[in-house]
Formats: structure tokens, C-alpha cells, sequence
């Protein structure tokens, strides 16, 4: 998930006026297109989702009830919120953090919600996101216009002074966080609600079917949204502005099913590992084996359990590396070179992470998260009084 966030976010940071310049460029933008682009996002949101499930069944499990896990999950929503705004203010105004936090805020309720519930209200903000989208790409002009700048409809990756900088990002995150909670982030929130309640995730064994049929169709259709604009993109398929804003507009819807896709194949990957033949070592014949995880499976998994702050430190590379007051090399590296950014930047994040792990500490962000969230009254219900 983290390496798929990268290789965006280190691509949005790109100004030149032209990223696909070599084949290579060409290679990387398709197959991002296709496979990673618009479909991060969804799959973060959906994790999102189910993790919000997962704390409130820990909140139950602890003694405490409903009122208690609403005040822990508001509480952790108001920090992301913030998190987000210093985050999206500093150094990314597309920042994901907020958007979460004011999910959390807004539909805490959902959290709780029937099946039914969920289901209708994920369809109904995927309807309204498709409609604004359409209507979006019926605005464009037939022809005329590049529309394909992003240091147009992203001021703040050329301003020359950090502080200049974070101005215009202050801006750009106001009005980004709350349409990319709506538009982009909420309906796969609300099927991560649904699939925390499934325990999907957590049991893939038990739900390999469903799992497979989600896969299958879920990338399937994430890579035929995509394919088109990929193409586009890469320069293999002329198009003009209307055209290529439609295409757009099918890629980013895609981008739920390739989300969901996405989820569902790694949860059936962790239960194809999770049944393989167990091995311990050294043996213990007290115990039933179990499958004892690679170093690369646990240094991925140290990123997964400190995944914030991994968030967070791609973002600080990056603006190192490719703002104008850093390195400056948004303004001269093509899709490949940032992609390759991206890649280096998230190997250094496994290096960290499982840095950590052995040294048996959380990653700072989550440190902090945790003491903001806990830090005022218990979040169990108080013990009944016993009758005398």
C-alpha cells in the first residue's frame, strides 16, 4: 500500500513541462496508470475503513461500549484532522490524514451501521462522485487548453520560498481535504466498514471466495478503466481535451473497483502464506507450528504497523528532493526518474520500520496518535455497583 502511495505522490511533485520524455518514461506512466494510479487511494480508504472497525471492537472487547468507541474514534478524528492540516500545510496539500479525520468526524455513525446502511450509502457518494466527475469532463473545452499542468492547478510545487509554499498549500489543502473525503476517499471508507464487520481481512481463509471473485473482478475492471487513459498518457494513443478528460473521469471512478481488487488479492496472498507448511525454529514440541515469517515479510510487516509515520517521512523526502527550495528536481526529472524516487524512498522506510521493530518501538506518529487519543479518561465502561 505504502509503495503505491509513493509512486504517486512522488509523481504528483513533478512540474516540467514534460514528464514522458523516454521510453522508459512512457513504460513507468502505463503501468501506473493502469495498476497504481487512483487505485492507492481507494485501497488506503478501505484499510482506513476496517481499521476504524477493528478499534471499536477493541473498545467492546475491553468492557466498554458504543459511547465509548465513538468518543475514542472522534478523538482519533480530530487528531488526523490536525495531523493532516500540518502535514498537508508543510509539506503535501494532497494529504490523505485529513481526509480521514474529518471522515471519522462526519460519519462516525457508519462505524456501527447494518450491512444494508452501508451498502446504500456507498453507492449513493459513488453516484454523486460519478456525477461531479462527469460533469467535469462536459465543462472541458473540445479543443484547445493543455489542462494537463500541474503546477496550474497546484501552485504551491512551484513556489520558489518554503514559506510562499505554504501558503498556497494552506489553501490547496482547505479546499482538497474535504473533496477528496467525498469524492474520492468516502465509499470505499464505508466498504471497509462493512468488510471490518466480515472480518474479511482478518479470516481470508475463511472468506476465499468471496475474496477471489472481489480480486478478480475488482483489478479486472481497475485495469480496463485504466488501460485507456494509460495509453493516453504514455503517448501511444492521440486525444484531445474532452476525450482525455473522459477517459479521466473512467479512471479515477475504476479506481474503486482496482482499490478493492488490490485488498482482496494481498488478503488472499497472507492466507495462501498463512497455509503453507509450518516450520519453527528451533522445534517445540509444546506447541502447534506455525509459519515463521522471512525477513522480508517482517520488514514489511514493521512498515504496515508503522505505516503513518512511514506516510510521513515519503512526504519529507520528497519535498527534499523535488521542491523548488530543496533539490529542485520536480522541475527536471521525467515519470521514470520519480518512480525510481519513489521506490528508493520506500525501501529507506522498510530499513526504518524494521530498524524499529527490533528495537521493540512504534513509529513516532503512532506514538503520538496514541497519546492524544488516550491521554483523558478511560475509554471502558465503569464497573457496575454491586448490590449490597
Amino acid at each position: 500500500m505504502l509503495l503505491f502511495i509513493a509512486l504517486v505522490n512522488a509523481g504528483f511533485f513533478l512540474t516540467g513541462p514534460e514528464t514522458v520524455r523516454t521510453l522508459a518514461d512512457q513504460v513507468v506512466t502505463f503501468v501506473q496508470l493502469t495498476l497504481v494510479s487512483g487505485r492507492a487511494i481507494p485501497l488506503f480508504a478501505l484499510l482506513f475503513g476496517y481499521g476504524a472497525v477493528m478499534i471499536a471492537r477493541r473498545v467492546r472487547a475491553s468492557g466498554g461500549g458504543w459511547v465509548q468507541a465513538r468518543i475514542l474514534l472522534r478523538r482519533r478524528g480530530w487528531v488526523l484532522l490536525a495531523l493532516g492540516a500540518a502535514h498537508g500545510v508543510l509539506l503535501l496539500p494532497v494529504d490523505i490524514l485529513g481526509a480521514y479525520g474529518l471522515a471519522l468526524l462526519l460519519f462516525v455513525g457508519l462505524v456501527r451501521a447494518r450491512d444494508v446502511t452501508l451498502w446504500w450509502t456507498a453507492g449513493v457518494l459513488a453516484a454523486a462522485s460519478a456525477a461531479v466527475h462527469t460533469a467535469w469532463a462536459l465543462s472541458l473545452p473540445v479543443d484547445g487548453g493543455d489542462g494537463g499542468d500541474s503546477s496550474v492547478a497546484v501552485p504551491s510545487l512551484v513556489e520558489p520560498s518554503f514559506v510562499a509554499a505554504s501558503v498556497e498549500r494552506f489553501n490547496e489543502w482547505t479546499l482538497y481535504t474535504p473533496i477528496t473525503m467525498l469524492l474520492v476517499a468516502m465509499p470505499t471508507i464505508v466498504l471497509g466498514f462493512w468488510a471490518g464487520h466480515r472480518r474479511l481481512l482478518e479470516e481470508p481463509g475463511a472468506h476465499r471466495p468471496l475474496l477471489r471473485s472481489a480480486a478478480a473482478w475488482g483489478l479486472g475492471a481497475g485495469v480496463l478503466t485504466g488501460l485507456p487513459s494509460a495509453l493516453v498518457a504514455a503517448g501511444w494513443v492521440p486525444a484531445g481535451p474532452r476525450l482525455d478528460g473522459a477517459l479521466a473521469v473512467l479512471h479515477e471512478l475504476g479506481g474503486w473497483a482496482g482499490g478493492i481488487g488490490w485488498a482482496a488479492l494481498i488478503a488472499l496472498l497472507a492466507a495462501r502464506w498463512e497455509s503453507r507448511p509450518a516450520r519453527t525454529s528451533p522445534p517445540d514440541a509444546t506447541r502447534a507450528p506455525v509459519p515463521a515469517p522471512g525477513p522480508a515479510v517482517a520488514a514489511v510487516a514493521a512498515v504496515g504497523e508503522r505505516s503513518l509515520s512511514c506516510y510521513l517521512l515519503q512526504s519529507l523526502v520528497f519535498t527534499a528532493v523535488f521542491a523548488p527550495y530543496g533539490l529542485g528536481l520536480g522541475a527536471s526529472l521525467g515519470a521514470a526518474g520519480a518512480a525510481a524516487v519513489g521506490v528508493a524512498t520506500w525501501l529507506a522506510s522498510v530499513a526504518a520500520a524494521e530498524a524499529l521493530r527490533r528495537a521493540g518501538r512504534r513509529g513516532p506518529a503512532e506514538v503520538l496518535v496514541r497519546r492524544l487519543t488516550r491521554r483523558r479518561e478511560p475509554l471502558v465502561a465503569p464497573p457496575l455497583p454491586r448490590a449490597e
